[in-house]
């Protein structure tokens, strides 16, 4: 068989339909004369199948190596391109490494070198050395494991999974395109009547100064020793730390905007069933990015101010996202996530009675029927009165009063936020779970682990990706950033190549005012 990964002399065709059919008859020859037991005949047979595929694929690419021979001199845009000799290229597939020829053009003006593979243009092959399914396949399972992990994973089955280096790159490659197409992605259809949108922050561990210039820093050589001996002289080699005081975080996390919007149909019921259509998007950007897209969202589900749909905004008590929602989202239905005010209740109430006891609980209940039925004037004005009942000096009087004067003062100045009345009247969402689950799912549980350090543009790549898989794009998208680099290439009459060793800058629409 000349046709394998080392050789330097080209198969025909007729040898490559005669590797394929020695390659099936060896699999039915172990069907026949294999004499052990199923797990070892399902072991050899793995490997035959594979050399099968790679046989079948070996013979494709020569059978369209031939129908598109370039004999003569070619013209393209106005650009003239002439043939060189066909040239080999081992090319990594779900069934392994693949060897095959295909010509080169290369443009004829002076001084050019530029030049393209028609074949690999024809074919959507790109530059990689690797398969683009089987790069897509690797960069789905980095965005549920590690790097490491994911390689490990993919070798469970494919005989040559990429690198670890490779896989990265890869995601790092997509990440690029993600912003084209979030904006580019069509509206989901059949929607419901009331759009819910939701938006939070969570933060993920990200690398210090010092840490990076260990990381980028010129490594010295180092003696053979065990990993235990060599692990324990480079940590002696780093500047001692001070030690954090308390409060102090060592995670130097950087926040994240999540968004989720999601629509309800009204039933013959008549309540709000859903939740339809779930799109989620996070960036690492200013907030004001993710409060940008969300408009875009919006407006592109036809939720808009003119549209005289109800279009409902929840988030936190944050005071940047109740700004830009007056920015950018003014028309919607804005309230503040119950829960966190509950929370807020809590600890007024603890600052009364006894934590944990009766009359603590009861007197939570109280304010808790209140709020729902749309007084909260009437809460901040009895917090005030016990604000003033409690005197100012007295063992831990101190701390009661500014604890009480905190949480009116956070009511106080969001009493247009606090409509849950109105909220549960229209059979709309009071919390943020959607948000709060999207936040755990998305990023901690993917880039929030021990011992990781991110790069805020590295970890972009990531959290968009896992928001496309979440949102159930991810083949779509990735036929779509195909599609983008072969559609490139032919106007460039290049090779196109997706592995990006350097991430995208982190988004920037919607930012400036």
């Amino acid at each position: 068989m000349r046709n394998d990964e080392s050789s330097h002399i080209q198969a025909t065709v007729a040898e490559l339909k005669e590797n394929l059919s020695g390659a099936a008859t060896a699999i039915a020859g172990l069907a026949c004369t294999h004499a052990g037991d199923f797990a070892s005949f399902e072991k050899e047979v793995r490997g035959l199948v594979w050399a099968l595929a790679r046989a079948a694929v070996a013979l494709f690419l020569a059978v369209r190596h031939e129908k598109h021979r370039v004999a003569a001199q070619l013209e393209r845009d106005g650009r003239k391109f002439r043939p060189a000799p066909a040239q080999a290229r081992n090319l990594n597939t779900f069934f392994g490494v693949v060897r095959y020829w295909r010509s080169y053009l290369r443009e004829v003006a002076a001084g050019e070198r530029h030049g393209f593979y028609p074949l690999d243009e024809e074919l959507g092959l790109s530059g990689d050395r690797v398969s683009f399914g089987l790069l897509a396949v690797a960069a789905r399972l980095a965005l549920k494991l590690s790097f490491a992990e994911a390689r490990t994973t993919l070798g469970l089955f494919v005989p040559n999974p990429p690198s670890t280096e490779v896989i990265e790159q890869t995601v790092l490659g997509l990440g690029r395109h993600t912003s084209a197409w979030f904006e580019t992605a069509p509206a989901p259809e059949d929607d419901g009547e009331v759009l819910v949108g939701q938006i939070d922050s969570k933060g993920a561990p990200t690398a210090t100064d010092s840490e990076l210039s260990r990381r980028r820093g010129r490594r010295r050589k180092q003696a053979r020793r065990c990993r235990r001996h060599r692990g324990r002289e480079r940590r002696g080699s780093y500047p001692r730390k001070p030690r954090r005081k308390k409060g102090d975080k060592s995670k130097n996390a950087k926040m994240a905007t999540m968004v989720v919007l999601y629509t309800l149909r009204r039933g013959k019921d008549g309540r709000l069933h859903g939740p339809i259509n779930v799109w989620r998007y996070a960036s690492f950007a200013p907030k004001r990015h993710a409060f940008a897209i969300a408009r875009r969202e919006v407006l592109k589900r036809g939720f808009g101010p003119e549209s005289g749909k109800r279009f409902q905004l929840i988030t936190d008590g944050d005071n940047d996202l109740a700004y830009y929602a007056k920015e950018l989202l003014p028309w919607a239905l804005h309230s503040i996530d119950v829960i966190h005010v509950i929370e807020k209740l809590w600890s007024a109430g603890e600052c009364l009675h006894a934590e944990g006891t009766p009359k603590c609980t009861a007197w939570v209940e109280a304010r808790k029927d209140e709020l729902y039925a749309g007084h909260a004037e009437a809460i901040v004005a009895l917090l005030k009165r016990r604000l003033d009942e409690t005197p100012k000096t007295g063992p831990g009087n101190k701390g009661k009063r500014e604890r009480l004067h905190q949480v009116g003062r956070y009511l106080e100045k969001r009493l247009d936020l606090l409509c849950y009345d109105r909220l549960i009247a229209e059979d709309l969402d009071l919390g943020t779970g959607a948000v709060e689950g999207a936040v755990k799912n998305i990023i901690a549980k993917r880039c929030d682990h021990g011992g990781m350090r991110w790069i805020k543009e590295r970890v972009e790549a990531v959290v968009q990706l896992r928001c496309i898989e979440a949102n159930g794009d991810f083949e779509p998208f990735a036929e779509f950033v195909h599609r983008r680099l072969i559609d490139e290439a032919r106007v460039r009459a290049t090779t196109p190549r997706l592995q990006c060793p350097l991430a995208a800058p982190l988004p920037q629409f919607g930012v400036a005012a």
